[in-house]
């Protein structure tokens, strides 16, 4: 019960406008029910379709017309086009958006707040107010004890996991109840092993730190550009980025680098120069994540689980783990996945390893057998039926 308070008291007065959308969109949901009984209400954030609730979306309108499906997104979303030709949409986080999210049979979303609103639809949902059959396709690998996912924090119908060791650890640890989790592999590695021409480039794409999140329930709001640029995450991947030694590498080697930083802190990094004018930043707005993966010879990050999908094509990829320890201490403990054991490619702590190990992997980029071996225990399932295996789960629901 305190816990339930706790989260009253973080309703805002935008919020508090949506729990009158919710109460007035009910009883019309209630009667427009009969007439779509079985409507599935896809989403990932309001303004993106691009990862795993777009490509499942995509999969389900082209190979199962007979299913009712929609796609919320903002109007304004610069992936609106794309989505909005496949099949009905319907504006984020409106009166009618309310009333689809009530009416769906099934709600489906790469993230755990992809509602009308994520703060009262966690009251409504989770202290068992509102009763709805949810699907977490997640937006990224779960490798780390993250107790936001836990089953009394979420209570999701169906949990999609991307790999074998992630269905085990958490089927074993988030107290979900039987059949709850499923091993599927992610809708968006369908399109992964879809052939695709390489460029000579280098995609650096550091995750994002839980410390340097200012108070906001919006993931798109900017945060603080001095708490940002005062961390010693900012100056550490901005030193990297801005190096002469880096330039060198890209010179001798003829190679780019894209550099794709977090949305959360993208902003700081707009004005980034090079001597060599070889690294470019490629913020979330213009340019997909997994399109640059599938361009790129290799990947280097610190800790995000999007390389994951990099590694599942068979491409190297290198970490850079400056601030280990604090990671560790103040945004996600280790869970079965340990990056030396583990990972798919060599782990730098210091720049001057870092920068050895890059200019290595630039002369040679490819994924050696120790990693390989590694990438086939992890993804036994390494397809393109990743999204009816998605399908068929959902139907058995």
């Amino acid at each position: 019960m305190k816990t339930f308070f706790k989260k009253l008291k973080a309703v805002s007065f935008k919020d508090l406008f949506h729990i009158i959308l919710f109460v007035t969109a009910y009883p019309i949901a209630m009667i427009y029910k009969r007439k779509r009984k079985n409507m599935w209400l896809v989403c990932e954030y309001k303004n993106e379709a691009r990862d795993n609730g777009y490509w499942f979306y995509k999969h389900v309108v082209e190979n199962h017309r007979e299913q009712d499906v929609v796609y919320a997104i903002s109007s304004k979303s610069p992936d609106y086009e794309k989505v909005k030709d496949l099949g009905e949409t319907v504006e984020y986080g409106t009166f009618k958006h309310w009333v689809y999210y009530l009416t769906a049979s099934v709600n489906i979303s790469s993230q755990k707040g992809g509602k009308p609103n994520a703060a009262v639809c966690y009251l409504l949902e989770v202290y068992g107010i509102l009763k709805n059959k949810r699907v977490f396709l997640q937006h990224g690998i779960t490798k780390d004890m993250a107790d936001v996912f836990i089953y009394p924090n979420t209570k999701m119908r169906l949990f999609i996991c991307g790999a074998k060791p992630e269905y085990e650890f958490v089927k074993e640890n988030f107290g979900y109840p039987e059949g709850y989790v499923v091993y599927t592999g992610f809708s968006r590695f369908d399109y992964l092993l879809e052939p695709y021409e390489q460029k000579r480039q280098i995609l650096i794409a550091p995750t994002w730190r839980s410390w340097l999140r200012t108070a906001s329930s919006d993931p798109y709001k900017k945060n603080s550009n001095k708490h940002i640029t005062e961390s010693e995450y900012y100056k550490t991947w901005r030193s990297f980025i801005e190096s002469d030694a880096l330039s060198e590498i890209c010179d001798r080697y003829d190679v780019s680098v894209a550099f794709f930083p977090h949305r959360n802190v993208a902003h700081c990094f707009d004005d980034v120069k090079t001597e060599s004018g070889r690294v470019f930043v490629a913020n979330w707005e213009e340019y997909d994540l997994q399109l640059l993966m599938k361009e790129s010879m290799l990947m280097l990050t610190d800790y995000t689980s999007a390389v994951m999908d990099f590694a599942y094509m068979q491409k190297p990829v290198l970490y850079y783990q400056f601030d280990y320890d604090k990671y560790r201490n103040e945004h996600f403990k280790e869970g079965y996945f340990n990056y030396e054991r583990d990972g798919f490619g060599k782990v730098a702590y210091d720049e001057k390893s870092l920068l050895t190990e890059l200019e290595s992997l630039v002369k040679t980029p490819v994924m050696t057998e120790k990693y390989k071996a590694r990438l086939e225990s992890f993804f036994p399932l390494r397809d393109k039926n990743n999204c009816e295996r998605i399908y068929e789960a959902i139907k058995n629901i």
